[in-house]
């Protein structure tokens, strides 16, 4: 299903890097190594690619550098894998867009059912063509744009599937849990704040569009499109 995806692995360490790559390639996709944060824009800059494998501590630019400086014009799906283990890293990584985050040292199943999961939901987004509609949101599967008020939200892949499951079910509250076990593979962790942070981003793009509410917090719950 994923057979000839082209994934951009931005790493400094070659024995990591090397390992990443092995396991994407064994998975049957492209795989092409990147050493600093300005070789990975300069590759996305010639090249065409479905998601990208990002460290954060990188020469030159920084990978949370390089993920705001890429989130500027494209939404590709970025998965982070990090030394980095407090919350807060986790926590900023996400605000700033990416869409996942793995630790380091990493399980190899975990990375492949990851990534797996990221270009699924891209697939299955854009084999969709039913533009969805509530008050003034507007989803297009197809071109995965999400449009308030005429205004195009440039949201990350994990927003946009959150987004749209919420306007899949409007005014049905989803949990925590539930929202995870739709987006990401592994055990749902109950202080895991992903989901909190993911939300958050969504409110804000909102905000700066309308002062109007589409996001509620069902307290002890989760979260509900009202």
């Amino acid at each position: 299903m994923f057979e000839g995806k082209r994934v951009l692995v931005i790493e400094d360490d070659q024995e990591i890097n090397k390992l990443l790559n092995m396991i994407i390639t064994k998975s049957g996709m492209v795989s092409v190594p990147a050493y600093s944060g300005t070789e990975g824009i300069l590759q996305l800059q010639n090249s065409t690619y479905d998601l990208i494998i990002l460290d954060l501590m990188l020469p030159g630019i920084s990978g949370e550098a390089f993920i705001s400086k890429i989130r500027e014009k494209s939404m590709i799906p970025i998965i982070v894998v990090s030394a980095k283990m407090d919350i807060e890293d986790k926590v900023q990584a996400l605000k700033m867009g990416a869409d996942d985050y793995i630790t380091k040292p990493f399980n190899q199943q975990e990375v492949v059912a990851r990534v797996e999961v990221q270009l699924r939901k891209s697939s299955v987004h854009s084999s969709q063509t039913a533009e969805i509609a509530w008050r003034g949101l507007k989803i297009n599967p197809k071109k995965q744009s999400v449009t308030l008020e005429n205004n195009e939200l440039q949201l990350t892949n994990a927003e946009f599937v959150i987004l749209s499951l919420f306007i899949s079910h409007p005014e049905h509250a989803f949990s925590k849990r539930k929202i995870y076990e739709k987006i990401w593979t592994g055990p749902y962790v109950g202080d895991d704040n992903t989901i909190s942070v993911h939300v958050s981003n969504i409110r804000k793009k909102i905000a700066e569009v309308t002062d109007d509410a589409y996001i509620k917090t069902i307290w002890g719950v989760g979260f509900m499109l009202i």
